[in-house]
């Protein structure tokens, strides 16, 4: 190619600089720019950018870069630097060494760290448990809070020195499978913090936009988004990749909502307060998280609450690693409080799940009773006939009910006046606790029978029919005790 043929002027920071000249295309990369191996340099590679009319902004914005790194402290293990197994250091990060010019002097691209993407998986593999088999990958819990913390640690570095990432997401980190280090990839798509102006982010993505957000252009966008992506993709990784704003319709006819519409709505299913358009997904394990951790993803998702930063959730990731109780049943499941391990007891509801639905496939489908292979439109017409005959009788039956319900409520006076000098021995307050269990046994009747009389499937007759009994009985301890007499014996 073309490029294989130029000489190009690498710039560092310091204002020197060096020809070089491009090896062997490694990839096309994204959309920003392809990636090349820079002959004699075998640790760097430069990125060429697509599109060379941007050259003096990207002039500007990767100078603004090498200016203000970001400080990542040396990964430490038993004293020493922790080195791959071939005794080269992790790269964490693509960040530019220099600024790459051609020969016309345009801006086309910039030196960056190689990073052997051979050993790291993208975070979003590490989610689910089907793609870690398929993959290879720790089956760990305590990995992947490791990789959770060491992403905070590496997001709040750039927090620290202004730098946003904006398209935040899974897809775009990726993890070092040995040692659960995290990967940032096309640092040249961040916000970055220059020393007079900001160079705005180029990028988002859906499901990871915060809620104020929705109205907003990628490049109007900074820390706040940054800390609700990142409150996302800590929430997917605790929670075996569910994502905090999916969950279950609670009523049949609600809109199907988007994700990002469901962020815009702030339903957070998983929080103190139950969300009334959701509920959480059946295998979520959010009610064995510590409480510390709910109130910091409270804090995320929750409208009107101040959302944690990446180095408050790096403090509260790194206390978690230190205090993990193992579980017995399971080597690879870690757990957070007494009511023991979560990821046990999905897996275990998962299992259930599993057999019922192979028993169900195997059972006879049936509509209404009759076994689907056996319908014919005359046993059809026959079975609506039968139904509406069960139908008209059921109201019948409950239309006397009813009649009978009012007679007897609308005479308990009478009924209960030859009993009065037992009923004033046992004094007004006792008569009005056995009124309360007489209305807790008719609230307990009316919700039995709910599901079988058609009258009872709205609320609003069961309510009047109680209304009515309770203001009957109340009736009756005022004849019963004759309270107006009593009441004006005591005045005199």
């Amino acid at each position: 190619m073309e490029e294989d043929k130029q000489i190009y002027h690498a710039i560092y920071s310091d204002g020197h600089w060096e020809n070089i000249s491009l090896g062997d295309m490694i990839n096309k990369g994204g959309a920003a720019g392809r990636i090349y191996q820079v002959k004699g340099y075998p640790h760097l590679v430069a990125k060429i950018f697509h599109n060379l009319n941007k050259s003096s902004s990207n002039r500007e914005k990767l100078q603004a870069m090498l200016l203000n790194r970001p400080d990542f402290s040396p990964v430490m293990k038993d004293g020493q630097q922790f080195t791959m197994d071939d005794g080269h250091n992790y790269v964490q990060i693509a960040w530019p060494e220099a600024l790459i010019e051609n020969s016309s002097g345009f801006c086309v691209g910039y030196l960056m760290p190689l990073i052997d993407l051979s050993r790291a998986a993208s975070l979003d593999h590490f989610m689910q448990k089907a793609i870690r088999r398929k993959l290879k990958l720790t089956e760990k819990y305590e990995h992947r809070l490791q990789a959770a913390y060491n992403l905070c640690a590496m997001v709040a570095a750039l927090h620290e020195k202004g730098h946003y990432i904006v398209d935040l997401k899974p897809s775009n980190i990726f993890v070092y499978k040995q040692s659960m280090l995290v990967v940032l990839l096309d640092c040249d798509g961040f916000s970055i913090c220059g020393e007079k102006e900001r160079y705005p982010a180029e990028f988002v993505s859906e499901e990871y936009i915060y809620p104020e957000g929705m109205n907003e252009n990628c490049d109007k966008m900074g820390e706040e988004q940054d800390k609700f992506a990142l409150a996302v993709i800590l929430f997917k990784i605790l929670n075996n990749g569910i994502h905090p704003f999916s969950g279950v319709p609670r009523k049949q006819g609600f809109p199907n909502l988007t994700i990002q519409e469901r962020i815009e709505g702030y339903h957070y299913a998983y929080g103190s307060w139950a969300d009334l358009y959701q509920a959480p997904h059946p295998y979520s394990i959010h009610d064995y998280f510590m409480h510390s951790t709910l109130e910091l993803f409270d804090r995320a998702f929750v409208k009107g609450m101040k959302r944690p930063t990446a180095a408050e959730w790096e403090k509260h990731l790194r206390y978690l690693l230190q205090n993990l109780r193992q579980c017995k049943k399971n080597q690879n499941h870690v757990y957070f409080t007494s009511k023991g391990c979560g990821l046990c007891l999905m897996e275990e509801k998962f299992k259930l799940d599993m057999i019922e639905r192979q028993n169900l496939l195997q059972t006879p489908k049936t509509v209404r009773g009759l076994e689907l292979d056996k319908i014919t439109p005359e046993k059809v017409e026959e079975e609506k006939q039968q139904r509406h005959k069960k139908e008209v009788r059921a109201n019948y039956i409950t239309v006397f009910s009813i009649i009978v319900y009012l007679l007897v409520f609308g005479l308990s006076s009478f009924i209960l006046y030859p009993l009065s000098s037992i009923l004033k021995q046992l004094g007004i307050g006792l008569q009005i606790i056995l009124v309360v269990f007489i209305m807790m046994g008719i609230h307990w009747l009316f919700k039995s029978i709910k599901s079988y009389v058609p009258f009872f499937r709205y609320d609003f007759l069961p309510l009047l029919l109680k209304i009515y009994a309770f203001i009957c009985l109340l009736i009756s301890i005022i004849v019963v005790n004759q309270v107006p007499i009593e009441i004006l014996l005591l005045t005199s």
